[in-house]
């Protein structure tokens, strides 16, 4: 008995490492893409007083590059506290709803891989997650784990090296490095095209974003603009199929 209990633990311990690395390998293409951000926010940041240890904390501890850039953007005007902590939820609400969407496919997880799930969810970890779920696919911990964990590394990764090289970029807007965020989120939505009434949602948002930051600002836009595209979702009907509904086989309680 003393043997198959091992034999049982040797296999799922193996299992979940299959899992993980099938996550690692999944989210690559998310590493290669999330490393143009690192080594500009790793620049940025310096150039706006931080010190190459002060950027990498906040990287390791924050990670959200969006909120991150809207910080040191503030961090030396002489704004209110609690207007840099306001700015920087309204950048980061949207993560409100990418949790709110994949939460029910953690459930069943025991509540610290939960925590450790959450913190790590991004744009483009929340994109593979629904990506799994909707092509039928388990979403294990440990796949999860696997894609999540890769992006969070090269992140803080590239942080340290803009930290400490960036400098040597006399002006990384004349290389146009600062519109690479904007066609990275582009790609997030295009990715979701197919989905019911992704083109009504997605042109209500942009229409409501551009108006918010032309008559109110920075950074609210993105808050109103994901306000108005929930908005609209809720009061349109939705599709037989319905919105997001993900195959019950892909949902798995258990890690």
């Amino acid at each position: 008995m003393a043997g198959q209990a091992a034999d049982s633990r040797s296999s799922t311990s193996k299992s979940s490492m299959s899992e993980f690395w099938h996550g690692a390998r999944f989210g690559l293409p998310v590493c290669i893409a999330v490393s143009p951000f690192g080594l500009l926010f790793g620049t940025l940041a310096v150039e706006n007083g931080l010190s190459v240890l002060e950027a990498v904390f906040m990287s390791a501890f924050v990670f959200g590059g969006a909120s991150q850039m809207v910080g040191i953007e503030l961090f030396g005007q002489k704004v209110a506290p609690w207007m840099i902590a306001l700015s920087i939820f309204a950048v980061n609400f949207r993560h409100v709803l990418y949790s709110a969407a994949i939460g029910r496919y953690l459930a069943g997880w025991p509540l610290a891989r939960q925590a450790f799930a959450f913190f790590l969810l991004t744009d483009a970890q929340y994109a593979l997650a629904e990506s799994q779920i909707q092509s039928g696919r388990k979403l294990t911990f440990a796949r999860y784990m696997g894609a999540a964990v890769t992006s969070y590394l090269t992140w803080v990764a590239t942080t340290v090296i803009g930290a400490i090289f960036g400098k040597l970029i006399p002006d990384t807007s004349a290389i146009g490095v600062d519109f690479l965020l904007p066609i990275y989120f582009l790609g997030l939505v295009m990715d979701f095209r197919k989905r019911p009434l992704w083109l009504p949602v997605v042109a209500v948002s942009a229409v409501a974003s551009i108006l918010a930051y032309r008559f109110v600002g920075s950074p609210w836009h993105v808050l109103l603009g994901a306000l108005a595209g929930v908005a609209l979702a809720v009061i349109l009907p939705p599709s037989r199929s319905g919105i997001g509904a993900a195959p019950a086989q892909a949902v798995e309680n258990r890690a």
